[in-house]
């Protein structure tokens, strides 16, 4: 771990330019993009169609007069 800091302090101006937030954002959407929950929605629809998708209940409610 004291290696890795003292390669950080050496290399500082590189870690905080555009390269090195650019690697970093890339090491973060990797892992984001690993432990997401893997829920795919897809909706196939007809011409004139009403679609509703949700990802959870959908209620309709009808007013009776």
């Amino acid at each position: 771990m004291e290696n890795l800091w003292q390669v950080i302090v050496e290399n500082y101006q590189w870690v905080f330019s555009g390269a090195g937030i650019a690697l970093l954002g890339g090491f973060i959407a990797f892992f984001k993009k690993r432990n997401s929950s893997g829920i795919i929605q897809k909706q196939k629809s007809g011409a004139n169609s009403t679609n509703i998708q949700a990802g959870g209940n959908v209620e309709f409610t009808q007013k009776n007069d």
